[in-house]
């Protein structure tokens, strides 16, 4: 059954309070005999695809006789093409800038030009862009940019030296790159570390509300509800309003420890500091109220959605439907499936996923495969997680021909395929069970196939030999050729082998 796991749930809260850039403010044009204004700001925006310049937008504009807009102006639609994740024509309007003489840019202006490197063109171009900025423009919002790509790249190392420069230089009189520090050990699982940070950035400053959720994170992921208590207290000593976030941490922790009664009063808390700006939080109140098995507040909650916006993404749809298949409402989960399947058009697989992976835990296969059918006829491709989940079903089955079908299927989706180690040790299991040689064969095959053959591998597949009592051809030449080494099982297994019949 598909639904938030804790770790999925830390990742989407640590991703909402680490976002260190600022808001971006919407490129407006004025409405004229009902007709929407031309700008620059427009032209850029509807350029879409990556291939086409920016810079050649803005000259044409140029050309047409129109006056070029000021710098506001242009950061506005930089930071409006960066909510819409249009990097490399953010980027493009950024260089344009550094070439104007009559653009006077500060430090701000080249965080964000460094924080579009990254995402465009990669952590060695960016490094160089800083490295090749001026003394004076490498302060502390630059600074903080790098220290941000760092922790994006989950490189402690470069970020903690970063750090030690920036507090040799004194530009750490901020929260911010405290904070990103705390994500960084956080994400990494180091939380002896985070005392540390929090006391360093007590001596330099002060923590603001990220801080506070941050470290409420941190004990919420060692089910430390006392210090969380704690934590929050002096939050509100502090005098910094908590937000939706932190009441939403809280919950989750809460939750986990069966406090219940608490969990039910931090989650209405956190209910009345959601609005139509904080759209996101919606999303996650469904699952806390999923988990707490609230379903008329699921509904609720769903419907107050319905009435604020004019139409549910599909990462919303994939959460309600997540939420009616966790609270054991198949028939709602497939209403609204339809619903979805209506009103959305974007054929996104992980929508009917969702159903699939219901229907597979149910041990129903004859239905998931017609469900299957019918989403293929409508549009929908299949990706590697839906033949993995069918490999899945038919694998607790013990049904080695369907299970070898859909697992060569699942693999030949990606370029690359991520091994799913207990996948394979329970493959190699099921088929031993049944002496199941040809299986071996088979599954060998695919994982060669796939690049993913060790000496363990090696092993697994021989044992299959060995309880059928039979003789594999060739496998030390084999492996040989795989470049797989042989250990003391390998030699053991090829023995005892060695002396069955073919």
């Amino acid at each position: 059954m598909m639904q938030w796991s804790e770790r999925e749930m830390l990742l989407r809260y640590l991703a909402v309070i680490r976002h260190f850039s600022t808001a971006a403010v919407p490129v407006r044009a004025a409405a004229s005999s009902g007709a929407v204004a031309d700008t620059l700001g427009r032209r850029l925006l509807s350029l879409v695809y990556p291939k086409r310049s920016a810079v050649v937008a803005i000259n044409k504009w140029k050309e047409e006789g129109h006056a070029l807009p000021g710098k506001y102006h242009l950061n506005r639609i930089v930071r409006e093409l960066r909510k819409e994740k249009r990097y490399k024509h953010a980027l493009e309007v950024c260089e344009w800038m550094t070439l104007q003489k009559d653009i006077k840019l500060v430090h701000g202006d080249y965080a964000l030009h460094l924080d579009l490197i990254t995402k465009v063109r990669g952590l060695t171009s960016a490094e160089k862009f800083f490295e090749d900025l001026p003394d004076r423009i490498r302060g502390q919002k630059t600074c903080s940019a790098l220290l941000h790509t760092y922790v994006q790249n989950n490189l402690v190392d470069k970020a903690e030296a970063l750090m030690l420069k920036m507090s040799e230089c004194d530009f750490l009189r901020f929260p911010l790159p405290y904070n990103h520090m705390l994500s960084l050990y956080i994400s990494n699982g180091q939380l002896e570390k985070v005392p540390k940070i929090i006391q360093e950035l007590k001596m330099k400053t002060s923590p603001d509300v990220v801080t506070f959720n941050l470290w409420l994170t941190a004990c919420a992921s060692q089910n430390d509800d006392e210090t969380a208590e704690r934590v929050f207290l002096e939050l509100k000593k502090s005098k910094i309003d908590p937000d939706w976030v932190t009441y939403s941490i809280l919950t989750n922790l809460y939750i986990k420890m069966a406090s219940l009664d608490k969990a039910g009063a931090t989650v209405k808390e956190m209910e009345n500091r959601i609005s139509r700006k904080t759209r996101v939080a919606y999303s996650s109140l469904l699952s806390l109220h999923t988990n707490m098995g609230n379903k008329d507040d699921v509904n609720r909650i769903w419907q107050k959605m319905k009435a604020s916006f004019r139409k549910m993404n599909d990462n919303e749809y994939i959460c309600m439907i997540s939420s009616l298949v966790k609270l054991g409402d198949i028939a709602g989960a497939e209403d609204l499936y339809m619903e979805w399947e209506y009103v959305s058009g974007t054929n996104d697989v992980r929508v009917p996923n969702l159903l699939l992976s219901s229907y597979i835990n149910q041990n129903q296969m004859e239905l998931a495969e017609k469900f299957c059918d019918q989403i293929v006829q409508k549009g929908v491709i299949p990706c590697y997680t839906t033949w993995e989940l069918f490999t899945w079903g038919y694998l607790k089955r013990k049904d080695v021909e369907n299970f070898l079908d859909y697992f060569s299927k699942a693999i030949s989706c990606g370029k690359k395929w991520n091994p799913n180690k207990r996948l394979v040790q329970e493959a190699f299991k099921i088929i031993e069970e049944q002496a199941h040689t040809q299986g071996a064969e088979q599954l060998l095959v695919i994982l060669r196939n796939a690049g993913h053959v060790n000496t363990n591998i090696y092993n697994l597949y021989l044992k299959v030999y060995a309880t059928a009592g039979k003789m594999p051809l060739i496998v030390a030449e084999r492996m040989r050729k795989d470049n797989v080494k042989l250990d003391e099982e390998t030699h053991k297994l090829l023995d005892l082998t060695s002396k069955m019949c073919v």
